[in-house]
C-alpha cells in the first residue's frame, strides 16, 4: 500500500514553473513601464517615490498572475490614460476643445460615466436577484467592471491634469474627500469581483453594489453641492509620500469592511429564510465575510502603522489622540475583536453577521462622521 501510494504521488510543480509565457511578458511589459517612468520623470522624485515606482512591477505582475483579469484593466487603462495625455497635448483647457476628453476622458467625465455606470450595475444586478436572471446579473458584473475600467481611468487622467495645473500644485488624487470616495467605490467594487469570479457566484452584487450606490450618491451630492471635482493644491501636511502608501492602503481596509457589512445582510436574509433559493449557501457567505474582513484588517493595521510614522514626522508625534485617530483605533479594535472571536471561539452563524453589519456604522463614522462632526488634525475633507 505505501509503494502504490508512493508511486501515485506527482509533486506539483514549483509556483514560478506554473507560469506561462504570457505571465512573463506581463511581468516584462510592468518592469518595462516601470523603469520608463524612472528614466523619465526619476529627476522629479526622492527616493521613497522612486521605490515605490520599482516596487509596484513586481507588486502588481503578482497580482496578474494570481487575478488574470487585472490584466486586461491594466491595459485598457493604460491604453485610456495615454490616449488622454496625447489628446491634452500639455495644455489643460483641451479638456473642453477635444470631443473625447469632454465627453469622455477627462477626469470628470470619466468620474461621471463611472458612477453611471455603478449606478447601473446595480439596477441590473438587482434585476438578477429579483427576476432570476442570469442574463441581468451577467450585465450587472460588465457593467461593474466598466465602472472600474471609468474611474481608474479618471483618477489617472486627473492626477495627470494637476501636473498641468502646475508642477507645485501636481499630486496623487486621494488626498480629499472627493478623491478617496472615488477611490472607495473602485476597492470596494475590485474585491467584490474578485470574489464573485472566485465562488462563481453574481447573488452578492445587488447586496453589494448597494453600498457602491450609496457612496456615488453621495459623491454626485458633493461634487454638485461643494464643487468638489476641481483640483486643489495640497496643504502641507499631505506633501509627503507618506500620503501614497497610507490612503490607498486605509481604503483597502473600508472597502473590504464594507464589502463584509453587505455580506452579512445577505447571510442575515438568507439565514432567515428569505431569498433561500437565490443566494449562496451560508458558509459560502460566511468564508466571503471573514476573508474579506481578515484582509481589510491586514491593511488597516499597516495603514494606522504607518499614520503614526506619518503623524511623527508631520507634527512630532506618532499619536495624539485626534478624533480620527482616536476612531480609527475603535474600528481597528472593532475589528480585532471580530476576529479574535473568530479564530478563538469560534464565531459564526448570525451574531458574526450582525457584528459585521455593525462594523459599518462605526467604519462609516470614522470614514465619513469625523469629518462632518469632529474636527482636528485631519480635516483635509470636511463637509
Amino acid at each position: 500500500m505505501e509503494l502504490t501510494q508512493q508511486a501515485s504521488y506527482s509533486p506539483q510543480p514549483g509556483y514560478f514553473k506554473r507560469l506561462s509565457p504570457l505571465d512573463w511578458l506581463y511581468a516584462a511589459a510592468l518592469v518595462a513601464a516601470s523603469l520608463t517612468g524612472l528614466s523619465m520623470y526619476g529627476h522629479f522624485m526622492d527616493i521613497y517615490e522612486k521605490s515605490i515606482l520599482v516596487l509596484a512591477a513586481p507588486t502588481f505582475a503578482w497580482l496578474g498572475w494570481n487575478w488574470k483579469p487585472v490584466r486586461g484593466l491594466f491595459v485598457v487603462l493604460a491604453v485610456l490614460s495615454l490616449s488622454a495625455i496625447a489628446l491634452y497635448g500639455g495644455a489643460l483647457e483641451m479638456a473642453n476643445q477635444k470631443f473625447l476628453l469632454k465627453y469622455l476622458l477627462s477626469s470628470q467625465s470619466a468620474i461621471l460615466w463611472m458612477g453611471t455606470l455603478f449606478l447601473l450595475s446595480t439596477f441590473f444586478y438587482w434585476i438578477g436577484l429579483v427576476a432570476r436572471s442570469d442574463f441581468g446579473s451577467a450585465v450587472g458584473s460588465v457593467l461593474c467592471w466598466a465602472a472600474v475600467v471609468m474611474g481608474f481611468a479618471g483618477m489617472l487622467v486627473r492626477w495627470y491634469e494637476s501636473y498641468l495645473i502646475g508642477a507645485d500644485i501636481g499630486h496623487i488624487p486621494v488626498s480629499n474627500l472627493y478623491e478617496v470616495f472615488i477611490l472607495f467605490s473602485m476597492i470596494t467594487a475590485l474585491f467584490y469581483l474578485y470574489y464573485e469570479q472566485h465562488y462563481a457566484t453574481r447573488q452578492l452584487g445587488p447586496f453589494v453594489l448597494l453600498v457602491i450606490a450609496a457612496a456615488v450618491g453621495f459623491l454626485l451630492w458633493y461634487t454638485v453641492s461643494r464643487d468638489a471635482a476641481n483640483i486643489q493644491p495640497l496643504v502641507p501636511a499631505l506633501q509627503s509620500w507618506w500620503m501614497k502608501i497610507h490612503v490607498p492602503a486605509n481604503f483597502i481596509g473600508y472597502g473590504t469592511f464594507a464589502l463584509a457589512a453587505m455580506v452579512a445582510v445577505a447571510y442575515l436574509l438568507k439565514s432567515k429564510g428569505m431569498l433561500v433559493d437565490r443566494l449562496p449557501s451560508l458558509e459560502v457567505l460566511d468564508d466571503v465575510m471573514y476573508k474579506a474582513i481578515s484582509v481589510g484588517f491586514a491593511f488597516f493595521t499597516i495603514a494606522t502603522i504607518l499614520g503614526a510614522l506619518w503623524a511623527a514626522e508631520a507634527w512630532g508625534g506618532y499619536w495624539s489622540w485626534d478624533p480620527k485617530e482616536t476612531w480609527a483605533l475603535i474600528v481597528w479594535l472593532n475589528y480585532a475583536a471580530w476576529l479574535h472571536m473568530r479564530l478563538m471561539k469560534g464565531l459564526r452563524g448570525q451574531m458574526a453577521a450582525w457584528w459585521a453589519l455593525g462594523g459599518l456604522l462605526v467604519t462609516t463614522f470614522a470614514f465619513l462622521g469625523v469629518n462632518m462632526f469632529l474636527s482636528g488634525l485631519h480635516s483635509y475633507g470636511e463637509l
